[in-house]
């Protein structure tokens, strides 16, 4: 079936992991059927310049901007609704439900965050949301239960769909001196990275001592608020610990070739995230995909993807733990090959043409059953 898609989402040139999810699902749903749309949600600071694909701007402080936002999203075949707590107007975002209520076409809400304990709001907010909607996607079957666990939602309309990667395995990896630790993602607390510079500084009697590459700038929204404290922390960090001259920060934007080469030459991808609520990481599928070993702290999409899988998680703030993890994957002969062993044939599912297609498939089911009160009202 042929299906003319509607996104509605933050989208580049805007820099966050949901556009990046957007303009990813967005240009594979492309090629299974017409030109589709985005509605990109713009907030102050954001670049305003237009991008091929951007039918319509939703833009922060627009007053009952989701008419016009409704409007665009029912000139297509079916919505794609990009969720996170925030992104849109109104209290935790809530004027998305105003343009959900008035979609005259299906719509496939992808949800980011599931919170495990919402404000009364949230909770009320995310049960409309998903009553509404024709369809939701959870990107992990911890977001899934917790959704069907702790909210009053539809248990039919939820679907586990994961969050989808570029295929890097095929990178080549060079030849590296000393082993190479990397965390990449955008920058701001919670991140974590101050852990695994204590963590580094816990490696630093091993022969040869390893780097670490800290990629990605600062969140747009942290500099909006705070500038770039949070980066000059890390760097006085370093210094500190006297792991300075082992680290080396980069803040150039990446396009997927760059990416691909960065990922492919680490030894491992360190994930020291504070969140005990994150249930999505694009970092983490990126990594396991690209199959490379994993060391990331307990938060859940983490549990779900690597008990039993191609990494270790240990507790959150704890540097001697995350040390000895990374130790034990660079040190111990045949750990890192056994880990990425476990994987399976897991690699395969969370390419983003095999993501795609599962979105597609739904996409079918939603706009076929859309389609026959239409045709009986017609007969």
């Amino acid at each position: 079936m042929t299906i003319r898609y509607g996104f509605l989402s933050t989208h580049p040139p805007t820099r966050c992991g949901l556009a990046t999810f957007n303009a990813s699902l967005a240009a594979h749903l492309g090629g299974t059927g017409l030109p589709g749309g985005i509605v990109r949600v713009t907030a102050s600071g954001d670049d305003p310049a237009p991008v091929a694909g951007v039918e319509h701007t939703w833009t922060a402080g627009e007053t009952a901007g989701w008419r016009a936002t409704a409007e665009v999203l029912n000139t297509f075949d079916i919505a794609v609704v990009q969720h996170e707590y925030g992104i849109y107007p109104g209290r935790d975002g809530g004027e998305v439900l105003a343009v959900l209520r008035r979609l005259t076409v299906p719509s496939i809400v992808v949800l980011h965050t599931v919170l495990s304990r919402p404000t009364p709001s949230q909770k009320s907010l995310l049960e409309e949301i998903v009553a509404v909607a024709g369809a939701v996607v959870t990107i992990s079957a911890t977001a899934h239960d917790r959704l069907l666990l702790g909210y009053a939602v539809d248990p039919t309309k939820v679907s586990v769909i994961p969050h989808g990667a570029a295929d890097h395995a095929g990178v080549p990896a060079g030849p590296r001196a000393r082993p190479h630790l990397l965390t990449w993602g955008l920058l701001g607390p919670g991140k974590g990275i101050e852990w695994a510079l204590h963590s580094l500084a816990r490696l630093q009697k091993l022969k040869p001592a390893p780097v670490y590459t800290v990629a990605g700038r600062t969140h747009p929204k942290v500099v909006e608020l705070h500038g770039e404290a949070y980066r000059a922390s890390l760097h006085r960090l370093g210094a500190t610990l006297g792991v300075a001259h082992t680290v080396n920060y980069e803040s150039d934007y990446l396009d997927d070739a760059a990416l691909g080469r960065l990922i492919r030459s680490a030894d491992v991808v360190v994930l020291p995230y504070d969140s005990t609520e994150q249930v999505s990481s694009g970092v983490l599928v990126e990594a396991v995909v690209a199959r490379i070993p994993v060391v990331a702290t307990a938060f859940p999409h983490a549990v779900e993807l690597l008990t039993d899988g191609p990494g270790l998680v240990v507790p959150h703030r704890n540097p001697a733990a995350m040390a000895a993890a990374i130790r034990k994957i660079l040190t111990k002969p045949g750990l890192a090959a056994s880990l990425l062993a476990r994987n399976g044939s897991i690699e395969s599912t969370l390419l983003w043409p095999a993501v795609a297609q599962r979105y597609h498939a739904l996409a079918e089911t939603l706009v076929a059953l859309h389609a026959r009160p239409v045709a009986a009202a017609r007969a």
